[in-house]
């Protein structure tokens, strides 16, 4: 068997990873995995004060690495993180609302969390995952995943301060993604966060360009910028504050991309089980490549595999073609002008829903595990992870700092350990 495999002809409904499509079908597919991840990827580096057009290049390219270290053999897109987004704000000292001035530093702790990740991913092809799954019990998984979303609530309220139209707008994006996500058909479903965007979007147009109650989107920038060109590219800078508050996210992101390997496993019927340290490797030096210059931390995207078990299609063909769309529109200075211009209170409204179905996706970890909450172990390691993670729990000693997404996450993996010490289960 190669490194890569030998994609044949599909044959059925169901397209396995190492099958293809006609050109003429895979195209319309990866733009769909390409809208899937779009709404998302955009979101998370305008909450940071990245620029939008630089993470979406950086996907393209990480897409296309991860491809390259997994041998072509496990079908992902990676986009923009959010795990990423309380420490870098955090760590910039970033309230929101335009560029963040300290990129740079959060560059460097971007870079530190992907080699922590990348190593842990050599461990894995070295001895195996047993022990990931052993450290990280569902218990664990969900208590780290909650505690990063209920950080990030503070950020959220804050955003939604303002005028009482602003409020409205954001009010109303947060609505829109709700009835999208409950009562949309299940391919719109998967886009919920593009699709509020738009929404909120035009109701500035209407609301603001046309009828000036509120204040319009100006397109000035978008005008002037060209067609084609080089990404704005930052420079990394390394302070050792920041990458003791970033560096963390590593745990996160491994937790994040075992469980979606684990499910692409269960839809496509063919154990990728031998592929997680790979998956690791990848995803770890494709975050250090995005913080090298100027993208953000990236991961395996849960919402293409929605997409992925929606159609039936696992071709991992489908993810080069649309990475190679998102590097073409990340050399477009016309289109990062236009996300630019994406209101202020439309990105408080998706803030508030994406920020809070972090938190409360992280539930369905335990009832899907079936987590023992009579259980003290599962109990106390919760309930004081949570604590630690939502009350932003900082420890500093002398020049290091570790925050609350920090605290938390070494909180849970510690006490869970140490409450088993003795126990036969």
């Amino acid at each position: 068997m190669g490194y890569f495999p030998d994609w044949r002809p599909a044959a059925g409904a169901t397209v396995l990873p190492d099958e293809k499509l006609p050109l003429t079908q895979a195209v319309p597919m990866s733009l769909q995995h390409l809208l899937a991840m779009s709404g998302s990827t955009i979101l998370a580096p305008l909450i940071m004060g990245f620029d939008p057009n630089v993470a979406v290049f950086f996907s393209g390219i990480g897409t296309l690495l991860f491809f390259a270290v997994t041998g072509g053999r496990v079908p992902s897109y990676l986009g923009s993180s959010f795990a990423f987004i309380a420490v870098i704000m955090a760590a910039t000292g970033f309230a929101g609302g335009g560029p963040n001035p300290n990129i740079a530093v959060a560059l460097g702790g971007i870079i530190a969390a992907g080699l922590v990740y990348a190593l842990i991913g050599l461990v894995v092809m070295a001895i195996g995952a047993g022990w990931v799954e052993k450290l990280m019990p569902p218990a664990v998984t969900g208590a780290i995943g909650m505690s990063i979303g209920l950080n990030l609530a503070p950020v959220a309220v804050k955003q939604l301060a303002g005028s009482h139209a602003h409020l409205s707008i954001a009010l109303a994006t947060v609505l829109c993604m709700a009835m999208v996500s409950v009562y949309g058909r299940q391919a719109t479903r998967r886009i919920a966060v593009l699709v509020a965007l738009l929404f909120g979007y035009g109701m500035v147009l209407v609301l603001g360009n046309g009828l000036g109650l509120v204040p319009g989107i100006d397109f000035a920038a978008v005008a002037a910028a060209p067609w084609f060109g080089v990404p704005n590219f930052t420079a990394p800078r390394f302070e050792w504050s920041a990458i003791s508050l970033i560096a963390p996210v590593a745990i996160v992101l491994v937790a994040e991309n075992l469980g979606h390997i684990k499910a692409l496993g269960a839809i496509t019927g063919q154990s990728m089980d031998r592929y997680i340290g790979r998956g690791f490797l990848g995803d770890g030096l494709a975050t250090m490549l995005a913080g090298a210059g100027g993208g953000t931390g990236v991961t395996t995207y849960a919402e293409n595999i929605g997409v992925m078990a929606m159609t039936r299609v696992y071709s991992t063909l489908i993810f080069p073609m649309a990475a190679a769309i998102a590097i073409f529109l990340g050399l477009s200075p016309k289109f990062g002008a236009v996300l630019q211009t994406i209101p202020a209170p439309v990105l408080a409204g998706l803030a508030v829903s994406v920020f809070g179905l972090i938190a409360s996706a992280m539930a369905r970890i335990w009832v899907d595990n079936k987590v023992d909450f009579s259980d003290p172990r599962n109990l106390f390691t919760v309930g004081v992870a949570l604590i630690m993670g939502a009350g932003d729990f900082t420890v500093n000693i002398g020049n290091f700092s570790l925050g609350g997404i920090g605290t938390s996450t070494f909180a849970a993996l510690a006490l869970y350990q140490l409450l088993g010490i003795g126990r036969r289960a």
